[in-house]
This record gives structure tokens, sequence and C-alpha cells, in this order.
């Protein structure tokens, strides 16, 4: 064992493996990171990746201990001789040779080539090496890959060329060349690849090159992957009888290394989450890997399990008896019912009491992989336990933490220890245990587990464990992310995952009287350790792409504390109000005297505890008041008592004084104002107005007098219209009163006075307070709402449309929007109709009105409800033209020519503009806009028509390909364009030949675009475009007209129609160039109707196509694929939704069968 140098790393997902250096002890790691990985080949879910992680174990315990030399020859037995005549017969058939030297049997003019090849490829490989030319380089690289059938070159070159580089891309050229081909090779010729690269690995097991016989074996289980479905049972055992007798020994370490490699491969491929690209449906993938679980995977565990153990017990040189894990019937067996567990915690235990002096013991690789065996048999769930058996899970789980224990108990002297320089690994480690533990077990079960043992609890333990970790938090105030992070991080995963669930159904109803003071105990903690990192925050320099990070990362972590203090309610929530009434007095008392910016951030700091821990984020979803504030404080009968309406109160209370113009300066800084109006959006929209029945929980709970008490207190028949009007005065002075600040202002607009919105009750309240009609007033008046940014401005607006609600009839809701948005409706038109628009629209004040004006009516259009939708679309009619014609003034300003100085700030603005007006004319042309009247459907269907249609004349010559450029632009652009010929086809057809041809210029752009949204909507416009022309000729219309039909031009040259043009770019496409596979549906459906408009087209395409191919094969192939995308399936001339999805059928088929060998050309 001493003789053992070499260390073996664990790799990453994405590392085949990695050698290093180490001591004499790590030869132990391979075995518990090889039953580790196969022990969880599904928990009990298939995970190829931790399969591949044992699989490499195995191969660097190899490496370990192979000899400096060893020779190996391949043969088969006899009984497996069939495989050596098949081998031989594609040997001189694909390959060229008739022996195994690399040059016998080859004349002297295939030699002489395959020798240039190899100097070809040798040469290339090196120039990329010193980065000589590298272009020329690759593209030789890139030409022998696409070569057809280059195996004869491939295995030349894997035989005799002493580049490693090289053998490398002949290895990869087998495999591009065999997917690409597989549909036309032999079925000799697929087990022959297969066979020729595990006979390849094998024959040269000794190889120095370890990433070129890794390179083979991925080939070689790619390659058996492809043929999976294909290959019958006995061709299967055939391969994989070569991979079992490499694995059992017989031929020495370095082929068991080998047969392990193929092994750790082949999983590997067959993961969904690791496999290559194949150019196949999704449908080919899940059953390779279903079938490779179901009937495959317990037996690569048998062979890697005995191989492990036979292997384990020579390096560690024992005699005693090592309990095998055996296979059994089913998982339980192999994992439960030996005593596996309890001798591999044993064995931890004895080699860390041997080496507990030794500094290198955590982090050397045998305890590493051992405690990451230890850590995910933690997480054993499922059918794997017998259900007539309760106690086998419990004890399971028992004896391991018991072997957890010595790891983080007791915290406070491991903890001093790791400060002095211990490795924290092994506290991290056991603290994923609990967490692991957690993750199967309930509250009562996972405290329950210790006590048999201890004279506490479990939650006990992990209070204390994570109140030490924040107490070395608080110490080592550093930005230095040390292991006190990485614990904390997972202690609180561990109780965000037990209290979870219980936070919905009662709080902590099912919580141990001693786990409830643990959390009290522990939350106090933690809102002292917040605490202080705020103060200490006042005096750090952190720039704001840290600050951004740090908040997100803190407002995951809040949700944590919230459910830590839910679970003991009658504690934390009377101490929140004590700790944040002090610091306001503490505020006030020094104000004027004492520097409050510590202060205030630890005020700021408590709105964001508060705030998570009385209400959730309520995104998307009924708020409601957590079912843990409701169900304590029994007690309390009057409103005025209850603890959540004194720490309300309170928050409110201090919120107030910042109407206060001398307390804005002193101590309202616009950071403590976003804490402000983030904590009053929180809070209201959980518990202002509350509806009964609707946000109080449970019907348990109903009952209850605390529910009352919350339920009365802020209603709108006690102190809930107050509220509402402090609130919505808040508002208005975080709009006005701080000018520039944009994310106070986002933050008031889009959460504060959106959440008042969106409950119907407070909407009738609104409308009768005179601080709301404040903020109508000042919203069309007052010139600073204008410096809002268009975020701020569409979501005020939308938020003023919808208060709406609350007027009594709809008669009444209509004359408030028009009220409301009459000032900047009026201000545009009045302005298009100055004589001196042109150099009017140039002031930057008129620009910004214009913008603006723009942004709210967006806004408002975004609001639009039943009993508003007449004011609103009135409101776009009476602006169309004006905004037209602001649209020719501006056209010129931000065309092509001028697209170069659009990163200035006055062009960006006009960018702007362009999209803000691409985007009203996708508003005008979706149908909800086109409801909105009460006029007739065929009234509103022509003047929208005709709006659109004029709109498309002005914005076309806009729309240049390098303004396309712009990746939002981009998108809004064909957006407007897919959705507009989806309602609206005849109105392209109107378009002059420019503008039309214009437009669809765009869209063969559009096509070969990488983003995947882009070319979706793109071929959505052609289906459409296709769909309206056949469906119109069908019913003896003109469809698209001269636009559809081939002309010649001045010239002479004929010019193909718009729909021939496209069908023939569209084929191109789905066959020769590189798309994603999501695409090939969307595509089918563009195709389908293109076909139809141009049959004659299409059948003289298939013939190129049929022509070209000089492989009789190939033609008699190709011309019956193309016969079936048409007539297969019962597809029909018909344009109806049956024939839709059996066209995509047929076009998923036809691909599979064709593109490989078109490809190839």
């Amino acid at each position: 064992m001493n003789e053992l140098a070499n260390r073996v790393t664990r790799p990453s997902k994405n590392t085949r493996f990695h050698l290093s250096v180490s001591l004499a002890i790590d030869p132990f790691s391979p075995l518990f990171t090889l039953l580790h990985a196969a022990i969880f080949p599904s928990s009990i879910e298939f995970s190829p990746y931790t399969l591949s992680l044992f699989f490499f174990s195995l191969l660097s315990f190899f490496q370990l201990t192979r000899p400096d030399c060893y020779s190996f020859f391949f043969f088969l037995p006899g009984k497996r001789g069939d495989l050596s005549i098949r081998n031989r017969r594609f040997e001189e058939t694909m390959l060229g040779f008739s022996n195994g030297t690399g040059g016998g049997g080859v004349g002297d003019d295939d030699l002489a080539q395959l020798q240039s090849t190899m100097r070809a490829i040798e040469l290339a490989c090196s120039y990329i090496q010193i980065n000589t030319n590298p272009a020329a380089a690759e593209a030789t690289i890139l030409s022998f890959h696409q070569s057809p059938q280059p195996y004869k070159a491939c295995r030349y070159i894997l035989e005799n060329s002493q580049v490693a580089s090289a053998r490398f891309q002949a290895a990869a050229a087998i495999k591009e060349a065999a997917i690409r081909e597989w549909s036309f090779l032999a079925t000799d010729d697929k087990g022959g690849l297969i066979s020729f690269c595990i006979g390849y690995v094998m024959q040269h097991a000794n190889s120095s090159d370890g990433y070129v016989f890794s390179k083979v074996s991925s080939v070689a289980a790619q390659l058996m992957k492809r043929g999976w479905l294909e290959f019958t049972p006995a061709e299967k055992e055939v391969f994989f009888y070569q991979i079992n007798q490499a694995i059992l020994g017989s031929r020495g370490l370095d082929v068991q290394f080998i047969g392990i490699n193929l092994l750790e491969s082949l999983v590997s491929e067959f993961s969904p989450s690791t496999s290559s690209a194949m150019g196949l449906p999704r449908e080919f993938h899940e059953n390779c890997h279903k079938s490779l679980e179901q009937n495959f995977l317990k037996t690569f565990y048998s062979w890697a399990r005995d191989a492990a153990l036979s292997v384990t017990n020579k390096i560690i040189e024992s005699h005693s008896d090592v309990p095998e894990v055996k296979p059994g019937a089913s998982w339980c067996d192999v994992l439960l019912s030996s005593s596996h567990v309890g001798w591999l915690i044993n064995l931890y235990s004895s080699l860390r009491q041997k080496f507990a002096l030794e500094g290198y013991w955590p982090d050397c690789p045998v305890a590493v992989s051992a405690r990451k065996l230890i850590v995910q048999l933690c997480s054993l769930a499922g059918e794997i336990f017998p259900s007539n058996n309760a106690q086998m899970r419990e004890q399971h789980l028992l004896l391991l933490l018991s072997g957890v224990l010595p790891w983080i108990d007791p915290p406070d002297v491991i903890s001093k220890e790791i400060e002095e320089g211990r490795s924290g690994s092994e506290m991290i480690d056991g603290c994923r245990a609990l967490y692991y533990i957690g993750t199967v077990t309930t509250p009562v079960d996972f405290d329950r587990l210790l006590r048999s043992i201890r004279p506490f609890g479990t939650l006990t333990l992990l209070s204390m464990l994570m109140g030490e970790v924040v107490k070395v938090l608080m110490a080592n105030s550093t930005d230095k992310e040390t292991w006190s992070y990485e614990a904390r991080d997972i202690l609180l995963d561990t109780w965000t995952t037990l209290l979870a669930s219980m936070d919905g159904s009662g709080g902590n109803a099912w919580l141990p009287a001693e786990g409830v003071h643990a959390a009290a105990s522990l939350f106090s903690l933690i809102a002292e350790s917040e605490l202080k990192v705020a103060s200490a925050s006042a005096t750090a320099n952190e720039d704001d792409a840290d600050c951004l990070a740090s908040v997100s990362a803190m407002d995951e972590r809040l949700g944590s504390y919230a459910l830590i203090a839910r679970a003991a309610v009658d504690a934390t929530i009377p101490f929140l109000a004590k700790l944040f009434s002090d610091r306001v007095a503490h505020l006030h008392q020094g104000r004027g005297t004492v520097d409050p910016t510590e202060t205030l951030e630890e005020v700021y700091s408590l709105l964001l505890i508060i705030g998570h821990v009385l209400a959730d984020e309520g995104e998307g979803e009924t708020a409601l008041v957590p079912d843990a504030l409701q169900s304590h404080f029994v007690d309390v009968v009057e409103a005025n008592n209850h603890p959540v309406v004194i720490l309300s109160s309170s928050i409110i209370k201090f919120a107030e004084q910042c109407m206060d113009a001398d307390m804005r300066s002193s101590i309202f800084s616009p950071r403590l104002m976003e804490a402000v109006i983030w904590f009053l959006a929180r809070w209201s929209f959980t518990y202002l107005m509350l509806v009964e029945d609707c946000n109080l929980g449970t019907n348990q709970l109903k009952s209850l007098p605390s529910r009352a008490c919350l339920f009365t207190f802020f209603n709108e028949h006690n102190q809930g219209k107050f509220v509402l009007d402090i609130i919505v005065r808040i508002s208005l002075t975080s709009l006005m009163s701080y000018p520039g600040e944009k994310d106070l202002q986002e933050l008031t607009c889009f959460q504060l006075l959106h959440a008042l919105v969106r409950r119907r009750n407070i909407c009738f309240h609104l409308l009768s307070l005179d601080s709301w009609r404040n903020l109508a007033n000042a919203f069309a008046n007052d010139k600073t709402l204008f410096l809002l940014n268009s975020v701020s401005q569409r979501s005020l607006a939308q938020t003023l449309v919808l208060s709406a609600y609350g007027m009594q009839s709809s008669d009444a809701s209509n004359q408030y929007v028009k009220d409301l948005m009459a000032h900047m409706t009026s201000s545009l038109v009045d302005l298009s109709n100055n004589s001196d628009l042109k150099n009017l629209a140039q002031q930057p004040d008129i620009i910004m009105l214009v913008s603006c004006v723009l942004e709210r009516l967006r806004g408002a259009a975004s609001a639009t409800e039943p009993r508003t939708q007449r004011a609103i679309y009135e409101m776009g009619l009476s602006v169309m033209n004006p905004v037209l014609r602001l649209l020719e003034v501006y056209k010129h300003e931000i065309s092509l020519s001028l697209s170069s100085t659009l990163l200035n700030e006055a062009k960006t603005e006009k960018y702007k503009d362009l999209r803000a007006l691409l985007q009203l004319l996708s508003h005008l042309c979706s149908k909800d806009m086109v409801d909105f009247s009460s006029d007739t459907i065929e009234t509103q269907s022509t003047n929208i028509s005709q709006v659109v249609y004029f709109g498309l004349h002005i914005i076309t010559p806009l729309i240049t390909l390098e303004l396309l450029k712009y990746p939002k632009l981009c998108f809004d652009y064909f957006s407007l364009i897919s959705h507009m010929l989806e309602v609206y086809p005849e109105t392209l057809a109107q378009l002059n030949s420019d503008a039309f041809n214009h437009v669809l210029t765009t869209v063969d752009f559009g096509l070969h675009q990488q983003d995947g949204d882009i070319v979706t909507m793109c071929l959505r416009a052609l289906k459409a475009l296709a769909s309206y022309h056949y469906k119109e000729t069908k019913a003896g219309n003109t469809g698209l007209g001269l636009h559809a039909a081939g002309h010649t031009d001045p010239n002479g040259v004929h010019r193909e129609g718009i729909l021939s043009r496209f069908l023939r770019t569209l084929l191109h496409f789905l066959l020769f160039e590189d798309y994603s596979l999501d695409l090939v549906n969307t595509a089918a459906d563009a195709l389908f109707p293109l076909i139809l408009c141009e049959p004659n087209l299409y059948q003289g395409l298939g013939n190129e196509l049929i022509e070209k191919q000089g492989n009789p094969n190939f033609k008699s192939r190709l011309a019956n694929a193309l016969q079936l995308l048409t007539t297969s399936n019962q597809l029909s001339s018909s344009l109806d939704r049956l024939n839709y999805p059996r066209f995509r059928k047929n076009l998923n088929n036809f691909l599979i069968e064709v593109r490989g060998f078109l490809k190839t050309r």
C-alpha cells in the first residue's frame, strides 16, 4: 500500500478523469466513490452521472495499480467466433485492412493516399497547437470529418500516427460519419464499427494518451446507443461479453481499467442530461434510456461491485471478512438488508480515529468519498423501504445519524477546531446529512431520531449547530466566503425543508415544545446577526453589482428566516416589535446630534425581515395571512392587543412620518423609503381590508379569536380606510419628493400602487379618497411625474385606469378614464396639428413628451376591462392619426443611415419611440383591442385593418436588416409581422411591390437568426401567408395575386414568386442547415401549405435532389421518402386540424431517413 503514490480526484460532471499525486491511503477512495455512485442509480431513479462517477472511481483505482508495462492481445473465445468473422469481414471491406498491422492488404496507391491524409491531419493538429494559421487547420479537420465513409483513413491514423491529437480527430471522424451515415450502413458494418472501437481500446490499454482511448470508448458508446433499438439481444450480448471479460480482471489491470471506462462511457451516453446529439427525436433517447435502466443497470452494478470489492481487499491487505453487498430481487436487498451501511460507518469511524491527528485526513479522497456515500445514504426514501416494515427506515436513519454525530457535535468544540486550522469539510458534510434526513422525514420524526441516544431532540441539535455557525459569521465579518457561509446555507435549507410543509397547515401545531423553544432561540440569534451586518454595511463600500447580488441572495435567506420565526410566533413577533420600536426610539433621540446611518441600516434590515415574517410574496395568487399567525395568540380578545396588529401599526405610524419634510431630510433616505414602500406593498396585499373567507387560510382556523382580530382591525369598517389613505399619501410623496430615484419610483408604481388595485373591494374606497384624486391630478398635470422612466409611466397609467373598477357604473368608469387621459391625448393631437411640427418635434422636451404619452397610452391599454373598453378604444382611435403623423416626422431620424449614432442618448430615445410604435400597432391589430368597440364586428375589422395597413406603409421603410440586429426591436418587429399575418393576411397582399418585398426580405432574414423565438415567429408568418393564399385561390379569389406569381424583370431575368422562393428556402433550411429540433414541428406547419401552393415546384425540387445522388440506393431511398412525405398517414390536400399533425409526423420521419446522407454531399 505504501508503494501507491498516485492520487485520484473525483471528477466534476463534465470531466472524464484526472490524475494527480497524494498519500498512500488514497487507494481506499475508489471503493467509497464507487459504492456511492452505484448505490444511487436513481434514488431510486436512474442517475447516470452518479453511476458514471462510480465507473470513474474504478478507472482511477486501476490507474493506481496497473504495472508500468503490460502486454495484451485482443481475442475472442471460441464460442464467440462469429464476431471474429464479422470483425475480419468488416476490416477487409470498410476499413481496408486484412491484418492488424495498419498496412497489410492495402495497395501501394491506397497506402500512399492514406499516408498523405494522415500527414495532413497531423500537420493541421500541430498548427492548431502552436496557433499557426488555425483557420486553415480547422478547415482541413472539418473537411476530414465531413468526408463520406472516412473509415479507412481513420483506422490508418489510429493505428499508425504518433500524434495523439490526430488519433483523437480520427476517432471523432468515425463517430460523426457513422452517425451521419447510419441509416445506410449495413448491419454487419454497424456492429463492426463498435467492435473495432472496443478492440482498439483494449489492444492499446497501456497507452499513455488517456484522452484518446477515452474518446474511442465514448465513440463505441455513442454508436452502441445509435443502434440500440435495432440490435438484437444476442448482438448486444456480444458487445457486453467483451466488456465483462475485461472487467473480471483476467486480462490484467490495464484491460480492467478499460472495461470500466467503457461502461462509464455507455452509462453517461444513455443519460438524458449527458447524451450526445444525434439528430433524432427525444423519444429515441428516452426509449434507449428506459431500456438500459430496466434490462442492464443492475447487471452493470453487479459487475462493478464485484470488481470494486475484490480490488479493495487487495489494497487494504486484509484477511478479515468484508461484508459484500449482494444484489437481490430489489434494490432494498442490495442496499438495506445487508450490513453494508454499518460496515461503512464503522470503517470510516475507525479510520477517522486512527488518523485523527493527521491534518490531511478530512480532505483526503478516501474520507471525502466515504462521507459523500454516507450523506447520500441519508436520502434513501420511497419504495426501497417495505411498506410492512415501518421501523426499517427509522433504524436506517438512526444508524446513519449515529455515525454522523461526531462530525458536528459538540458544535462549539468543532467550530473552534476549524477556526484554528482544521478543515471544515467534515462539518459541512454533517450538515448535508441532516438536510437529507430532513427531506425524508416529518419534523416530529426528525426530532425523535436523536432522543433515543441523547437527552435532547434533533431539532435542538439543529438549532445549536446553526447558532454556532451564525456566531462564527458574526465574529468573522469578511467578504471572503468561508466554511461557515456554506454551512449556514445548508442548515437554512434543512429548516426550510422541515417547516415549509407545516407553514400551510397550522404553523407549529405539530412541532414539539422543545423544537419551538429551539426555533425561538435561533431566530433571536439570527436577528442579532442580521442587525450587526446591517450596521457594519453603513460604512462599507459596495458597488452596484455586488449590492444587487447580495439583495437577491438575502431575499431567499429571509424567506427561510421567516419560516423559523413562524415556528415560534408567540416569542418572535413580540421580539420583532421590541427591536423595531427600540431602533425608532433611538433615531428620534439622536436626531440632529448623532449620525443615524447605522441605525437606519438596522431599520432597513428589520423592515425586510418583518415583511417576510408577516406576509408571503403572493405573486400571481391570492395572498393569505400565514396560518401560523392565525393559530396563535388565542388569549387575545382585543384587536389593539394582538401582537401582529401592534407590530404592523408601529411600522405604518413610522412610515407616515415620511410626509414631513424635516423627517424626510434627516431620516427617510431614498434607501430607507425603498424598504418602507416594499413593506407596505407586501403587507397591504395580505392584511388591508381583508375579504372574509378569502385571505384567512384554512377552514379550521376561521373560528379562532386571533383570526377575528386580524380580520376586523384593518377592514373597511375599522382602521382600513384610514390606513389606505396613509399609504396613498406615502406613495404620492415617494413619487413627488424623490426625483430621479428610479428604483424607489418603480417600487411605488409597480408594487405598492399596483397591489392596491389588485383587490376590487379596495378600488371602491380608493376613488373616494382625496389623496387618490390628488395622485390622478398629478399624473395628468404635474411635470414632475413626466420625468418617470418608461416602466413607471406604464405601470402608473395601468394602475390609475384599473382603479376605475371602483365606479358605480360602466358609464362612470368610462368617463373617469376619459378625464384621466384627456390631457395626454389632447396634447398629442395639438402637437400633431402644429404647422411647424417638423421643427417643433426635434426639441428635447417635445421628444420626452411624445415618449411619455406613448408609454402612458400603452399602460392604459393594458388595463382595459369590459367596463372601460369603450373609453380605451376611443382614446386609441383619437391618437392614431397624430401618432402616424409623428412617425412620418421621426422616420428619417431613426433610419439605418443614422443607426450608427443610436448609441448616443438622443438616438437611443428615438429607437425607443420606434419600439413603442411597433408595440402600439401590435396592440391595435390584436383581437382584444378590436373587441373594445360597441360597433359591429364588420365595422371594427375594416377600421383596424385600414389603420394597420397605413401603419405598415409608414413603418416598413424604417425597419432595415441592420436595425434588426437590435434584439428587442427585432423581437417586437417580428412579433408584429407574425401576429398581423395571422389576423390580417390580406393587409400584406395590399402593399405595393416594394413594401411587400421588403417585409418578406426581413422574414427571410429572421429565418436565419440564432434566436429560436425569432425563427418561430417567421415560420408562423410563412404559415399564415401560404395558408391565406391557398385558401383564397381554392375559393376562386386571387390571394396574394401578382406577389405569388413569377415574372421577368426589365433585364430579362426570371424572378420567382414569393411562395416559390420560400418553399425553396425552407426545404434547404430543413435539409442542409443546422437548427434546433424544437423548430421542426413549426417548420412543418409552414412547409405544408407552401407545398400545397406550389406542388409543381416541390416536385421539381425533389427531382433535382434525386438526380444529384450518385448512389443508386440513395436515389431510391430519397424518392421513396419524398413520396411518403406528402402521402403517408392519410394526408390530404386540406389545411385542417387533422392534416397538420399528420404532416409533422411525416416530416420528422423524412428528415430522419434522408438528412444524414444528404448532408454528406
